[in-house]
Order: C-alpha cells, then sequence, then structure tokens
C-alpha cells in the first residue's frame, strides 16, 4: 500500500485529481495539501511515498517545492501537474528527476505517472 501526496491550492483540482486517482489506484491512501508549507510538512512527518504537484501555487511554487522535496527524498516519485505546458517547466521537472503531467489531467495521463511510480517503489530499497 503507498500513500500519495497532492499539493493544489485548488480545492477543485484536488478533487479532480483525487476522483481519478481512486479510479486507479483504490488501495492506495491520498493525502491532499493546498500548499508548500503544508506538502513540506507531510513529506517529513508521514510515510509519503509518492507526489502529485501544481506548479502554480501561491508562495514557492511547485518546481521549488519539488527542489525541497528532493534535498529528503531524492529518489521519491514526483511529477509536477500544470496547465502551464512550456518547456522551460517540463525542463526544470526533469532536471530535478520529477515527471510532468499536463492539465486537465487525465485518467491515462495518471495512471502513466503511478504505474512507473509503482515500479520505481518496487525497486527501491526504503
Amino acid at each position: 500500500m503507498h500513500k500519495v501526496l497532492i499539493v493544489d491550492d485548488s480545492k477543485l483540482a484536488r478533487m479532480v485529481m483525487a476522483s481519478a486517482f481512486r479510479r486507479i489506484r483504490p488501495d492506495w491512501t491520498l493525502v491532499e495539501t493546498s500548499n508548500a508549507d503544508e506538502a513540506l510538512a507531510a513529506v517529513s512527518g508521514d510515510a509519503v511515498d509518492v507526489a502529485l504537484i501544481d506548479f502554480n501555487m501561491p508562495g514557492i511554487d511547485g518546481l521549488e517545492l519539488v527542489a525541497n522535496i528532493r534535498k529528503t527524498h531524492p529518489n521519491m516519485p514526483v511529477a509536477v501537474v500544470s496547465a502551464n505546458v512550456q518547456n522551460e517547466i517540463i525542463g526544470r521537472a526533469r532536471e530535478l528527476n520529477a515527471g510532468f503531467i499536463p492539465k486537465p489531467l487525465t485518467d491515462e495521463s495518471l495512471a502513466a505517472f503511478l504505474s512507473g511510480a509503482a515500479l520505481r517503489l518496487k525497486k527501491s530499497p526504503t
């Protein structure tokens, strides 16, 4: 059983992601946060295995949040989820060893990321 963190300042966006997530991986646990501070607290205080992070948030953006998570969890499967599909953002996500999922989120794109995440979690010693 894996625990997935969803970080998005939009309650509607979190609901859409959570709904898709529950269709794809109903046996996994979901944790929702609305900003970077809550997300960092969840990652440090709890055994979060995977993170789905919105790019546009107040305070620090999704890429800065990924960089902070990488300091303590270098191998955690992470994806930046954003409607802001620019090569620069996708490139920066890849530099941080993070995936990129475009919004609007589809079950297919989320399923593909979660399948890869599940494989990585099986291989990595935790």
